[in-house]
């Protein structure tokens, strides 16, 4: 499993992204302390890169906080955009009054929708469609985004797709692992970045 030089992370992490704060070097250490002691990804050129692509997703969709959030919005709010009578809203297997709300984006990765907290309700053995809030908890949050996007749960796209052994990996069109080509080239450069940080920093 990979190792790395925790200063020079952060110190490329400077170098590609800009200051670090207190907070932001806190969640980095967590995340670092997860993906050291993930046998899922067992230290190849491959696995590097496909962290590289979850911690950029991560930063995107964590307002570059690194940490669990909550989606932004009232209750109003997600209603009107995932409740049962609205075509996300079916999509994503809502199909009760207030599912919209209560299944609104927790987590690294926003997990959203009825049928996506039964998910990871099944891989973590938790109570997640009665406690919905438990989606932001940081261990909790670190196992449904990494295995969500091996097992390719969310849209069906699984990072293996996209970041593979003997060809550069698709950083771009790994985002339909989440949510279509919605700021894909956003997030490629930054995992583009996040890469040449992680190589410099492996031990």
């Amino acid at each position: 499993m990979f190792k790395f030089d925790h200063k020079k992370l952060f110190d490329g992490y400077r170098s590609h992204f800009g200051p670090l704060t207190q907070d932001l070097v806190d969640a980095l250490e967590f995340l670092l302390g997860k993906i050291e002691n993930d046998s899922r990804f067992p230290g190849t050129d491959t696995d590097r890169r496909k962290i590289a692509y979850c911690l950029a997703t991560f930063q995107w969709e964590t307002a570059h906080t690194m940490r669990p959030i909550d989606e932004h919005g009232s209750p109003e709010y997600f209603e009107s955009r995932y409740g049962p009578q609205t075509k996300v809203g079916k999509r994503l297997g809502n199909t009760q009054p207030g599912d919209g709300s209560q299944f609104h984006g927790r987590g690294y990765v926003q997990l959203t929708g009825r049928n996506n907290y039964k998910k990871a309700e099944e891989l973590t053995k938790t109570d997640l469609l009665m406690h919905p809030e438990q989606a932001k908890e940081p261990n909790l949050a670190y196992r449904i985004a990494v295995q969500g996007k091996i097992d390719g749960w969310f849209t069906g796209k699984k990072l293996s797709q996209f970041i593979m052994d003997g060809v550069p990996p698709d950083f771009e069109n790994a985002r339909t692992i989440i949510n279509d080509h919605d700021k894909a080239q956003v997030i490629a450069d930054i995992a583009r970045r996040f890469d040449e940080a992680l190589l410099f920093a492996k031990i």
